[in-house]
């Protein structure tokens, strides 16, 4: 049929697809009310494409939205020899997301093997994906199309969704989106007459006011008018929604329909996906005849697909159909279908089937819950984590036993927080408990409530609730996670008694020889001891044995280690940098998505102190969107907190204030000190840089203020340095001296070359004469010192800076020319003008052209700098791709970008560059 009054969203569809025609992809949701046209303007644009376009095709049914992966299995059909010609990690993810290998499916590797596979096909020739009723669409399958419609940028892909509500807020939320609306009188007078050519005008008129504009109801209603069904409601006015209008029309026409067809469409209402065949067989244990089938079909609200396939001509009257039937008729149907289906999806439906049944008649059953669960399983190994949380809750409410509704609770708790389902997951938890008690739920749920608060409460009950379920599961390996994560939310939320606490539980929970390294458990009391004794015999005695563990550590006791922060602060970030080096090389080669997730956040804040500020910005930006795809508000903020520092030390205060912002509007509610703490470091750092020394002050003493939002230990002890010099240019000694005195007690404890330096620094900087020179020269020759080249790099600024003032400009220049070189290497520029302007005070000038290496074409992005590494190691863009998970051709996009940037004009002119920091040729 033609479309009415749709001129304009033909012509921004037309657009749409240009654009994928050039090379610019992209995903637009056409939303509105059920039988306003959506799926018409979906017909007329994937009818326009099919000439020149692969087109691949889904659409949700009430049914498959509990089938994990069923409307990914129906878009991909046509394409599925090509899965084998993706890189293993991600064939083994898809493969297993669809149900033909029992591979262990990663729902984020799934997510970037379709979009790899589509980008694939847009080489050849441009792809459109067509999604229609997208509300219906199995969960697993919408979150994978949603992670590939924000990847299409560079592809020649149009993704193509419509869906009944605006998409603002839900899974479409980041995509573009288009209202359809209701048709002109004119165009809806034009439609009815051509749906009804022989109805007189008064039956027009009425249809055309009663349909509002909806270009279903013009099809249903005529008929319905003139026989004057909606006369005889007593709502039946020109107010009234079209919905209710639509629901009486098409119970009116069920109505006149004999019971064997109502049978037949209540079959068809009950199994949107099944076939022809499935159906009838099932009609012929209700006695349904030939003439029964006939009747429905000719009914006109049937309409057999070229699959074999029937299908109401729109799913709102399947709704209708299957919503007035008696429970007891829908018993009947669900029955009769699963004892007649077969095929590949039949041992997922039949469970759903006769849970429909027994609910129907209000029933528990014992036998269904049971195939409910090993549904479950099944899809819970796919990656399909939202259908196992339903499947395992319907099972719950079936079970004639609590324990056995507890169990099933419990375990669709832990699906529904994977799928990242938090309300669910915590009312099912809450479910659970009342049938059974706190303790067999903790154990069954692996303490799923303290780990739901971690991350999406308050701090210090999410440290209670850990400690106390971790000395209720009875795995050792889960109480060791949970006794960890206690530990590490207590620090977060800088709660000294409650870190004492969770320590101490822990190590009676878990003795030392059920420690995966025993030599560990020494340095762990040492690591999270807060009451600041507890010094070391030999200070230097750390690293080595850190050195050592890190090498043997492996799954959940990583989680032993202390936060990257911490771990900054007590000096071990080199051994820990070189151990989390070696674990995300590893983890690349593998489909742990969110293990090396975890690795890369934890890798920025030893790469910042040791200067790889590069690897640092790379890893971080890398590890951030993959965060922010699979929903790990944590991670993410990890990463945006080394984001955030580097802008600071860069001079980019417009960042600075932005993570900021949202860091205190995010987290301060949920008392995450240490991200509140860092936000305010990285403010005062960045004013102190701009000269403005009172604000950095103002902002830096709240990290060591008892009760302020920003107080942190561990912050402040890291900050101390920058704090004692906002002090003295502020004018406030007293504070200056209160760092140095934190610092050194953290020096003494500790024995961390870093905290000695700073602590001589700061000694140096509150004296004068001689002994200024003398702490400034051991702040300098501290062993160790070096490995941290920012903090090296500002401590020779400073006393080149005493220096000048000391009218010794040929000894200032030296170690000012030396700080020049580290800053502009870091692209540090406020230090760096900083450090040029004393080089003019010494009667130096130095030269324009060694500015800031970011300031020259030559810079890389991090996603092109970690390209490039892998391409100079001989990667192909293809095993390239594989590891950072974008297709081939974004690869080599970005080399295309890389060669000029270098001044290099092949792949083999790669081995001669040097990646460190700077950029260089080699030879």
């Amino acid at each position: 049929m033609d479309l009415y009054g749709r001129r304009r969203e033909q012509a921004a569809l037309d657009r749409f697809l240009d654009g994928a025609r050039q090379g610019t992809g992209a995903a637009l949701t056409v939303w509105g009310d059920p039988g306003i046209g959506k799926t018409a303007l979906l017909d007329h644009v994937a009818d326009s494409a099919a000439a020149e376009f692969t087109v691949l095709r889904c659409r949700g049914t009430r049914l498959e939205s509990e089938l994990a992966f069923a409307a990914l299995h129906e878009l991909l059909w046509p394409v599925t020899e090509r899965i084998s010609t993706l890189p293993q990690p991600q064939a083994k993810a898809l493969n297993g997301a669809l149900g033909t290998s029992n591979d262990v499916a990663d729902r984020f590797l799934i997510g970037v093997a379709v979009t790899t596979l589509v980008g694939e096909l847009a080489k050849e020739r441009p792809v459109l994906i067509v999604a229609d009723d997208a509300q219906w669409l199995d969960e697993p399958s919408a979150q994978c199309l949603a992670f590939a419609a924000r990847r299409l940028r560079n592809e020649s892909v149009a993704m193509l969704l419509s869906g009944h509500d605006d998409p603002v807020g839900g899974t479409w939320d980041k995509l573009a989106a288009m209202e359809v609306r209701g048709l002109e009188d004119e165009d809806a007078r034009l439609l009815a007459r051509a749906v009804a050519p022989h109805a007189d005008e008064a039956v027009i008129r009425r249809t055309v006011r009663a349909a509002a504009g909806n270009p279903l109801a013009l099809q249903e209603l005529p008929s319905s008018v003139a026989a004057g069904d909606l006369s005889t409601h007593p709502l039946a006015d020109d107010r009234i929604a079209v919905g209710p209008r639509l629901r009486r029309a098409f119970r009116a026409r069920t109505e006149r329909l004999s019971a064997p067809a109502r049978t037949a469409l209540l079959l068809s209402a009950a199994d949107d996906r099944s076939d022809r065949t499935t159906l009838r067989q099932a009609g012929v244990l209700l006695d349904l005849d030939a003439a029964a089938w006939d009747e429905a079909m000719h009914s006109g609200l049937l309409t057999p697909d070229p699959d074999g396939r029937i299908r109401f001509r729109h799913p709102l009257m399947g709704a209708v159909v299957y919503d007035v039937a008696p429970a007891t008729d829908r018993q009947t149907v669900h029955r009769a279908l699963a004892s007649v289906l077969t095929g590949e999806y039949a041992d997922e439906l039949r469970p759903w089937h006769l849970a429909a049944a027994a609910e129907a008649a209000g029933k528990t059953d014992e036998q269904v819950a049971r195939l409910l669960e090993e549904s479950a399983q099944r899809s819970w190994a796919r990656g399909g984590c939202a259908t196992a949380a339903r499947a395992l809750r319907r099972a719950a409410r079936l079970s004639p036993a609590t324990d056995d509704a507890a169990r099933r609770l419990s375990y669709g708790a832990r699906a529904a927080w994977e799928a990242g389902h938090v309300d669910a997951a915590r009312g099912m938890l809450e479910r659970a408990e009342g049938v059974s008690s706190a303790t067999t739920v903790a154990d069954l749920s692996e303490g799923l409530r303290g780990l739901i608060e971690f991350a999406h409460g308050d701090l210090e009950t999410a440290c209670r609730q850990l400690t106390r379920d971790m000395e209720r599961v009875a795995d050792p390996g889960q109480a060791l996670k949970l006794g960890s994560m206690a530990l590490r939310a207590a620090w977060a939320a800088s709660h000294d008694a409650l870190q004492r606490e969770a320590l101490q539980r822990l190590e009676r929970r878990l003795p030392q020889g059920d420690f995966p390294n025993a030599d560990l458990l020494p340095l762990l009391r040492q690591w999270w001891a807060v009451d600041g004794g507890g010094g070391t015999d030999d200070p230097n005695r750390i690293g080595a044995p850190v050195a050592d563990i890190l090498t043997r550590l492996s799954g959940s006791s990583w989680l032993l280690m202390p936060p990257a922060p911490l771990a900054v602060a007590w000096g071990i970030d080199s051994a820990l940098q070189e151990a989390l080096r070696r674990e995300t090389d590893t983890l690349r080669h593998t489909d742990q998505v969110t293990a090396l997730t975890q690795a890369l956040a934890q890798t920025v804040a030893p790469d910042i102190a040791q200067g790889s500020w590069t690897s640092a910005e790379a890893n971080a930006l890398e590890g951030l969107q993959v965060a922010e795809g699979t929903g790990d508000d944590h991670l993410a903020a990890q990463c945006r907190a080394g984001l955030g520092w580097l802008a600071a030390a860069r001079g980019d205060e417009r960042t600075v204030a932005d993570f900021a912002a949202r860091f205190i509007e995010e987290w301060v509610p949920r008392g995450v000190l240490v991200f509140s703490a860092g936000a305010e470091w990285n403010l005062g750092m960045s004013a102190l840089f701009a000269g403005r020394a009172e604000e950095a002050l103002d902002r830096l003493v709240r990290l060591t203020e008892h009760g302020h939002h920003s107080a942190h230990p561990t912050i402040a002890v890291l900050a101390a340095a920058d704090t004692a010099e906002a002090a003295l240019q502020a004018g406030q000694r007293a504070t200056a001296e209160e760092q140095a005195r934190l610092l050194r007690r953290w020096a003494e404890r500790t024995g961390a070359a870093w905290a000695i330096s700073a602590t001589h620094l700061v000694h140096a900087l509150l004296a004068s004469g001689a002994d200024a020179e003398k702490q400034f020269r051991l702040a300098l020759d501290v062993h160790g010192a070096r490995s941290r080249p920012f903090n090296y790099a500002r401590t020779r600024l400073l006393y080149g800076e005493w220096l000048r003032r000391a009218r010794r400009r040929t000894d200032a220049r030296t170690q000012l020319a030396e700080a020049a070189e580290t800053f502009r290497r870091l692209d540090a520029a406020p230090l760096l003008a900083r450090t040029r302007a004393e080089q003019e005070l010494t009667g130096q000038h130095p030269r324009r052209d060694s500015a800031p290496v970011r300031d020259t074409a030559a810079i890389l992005t991090p996603q092109e700098l970690r390209v490039a590494r892998l391409a100079a190691q001989g990667l192909t863009n293809r095993e390239i791709g594989s590891q950072l998970l974008i297709s081939p051709r974004t690869v080599g996009h970005h080399l295309a970008n890389v060669f000029p940037k270098l001044g290099i004009v092949s792949r083999a002119d790669l081995a001669r560059i040097d990646f460190g920091d700077g950029l260089h040729l080699i030879g």
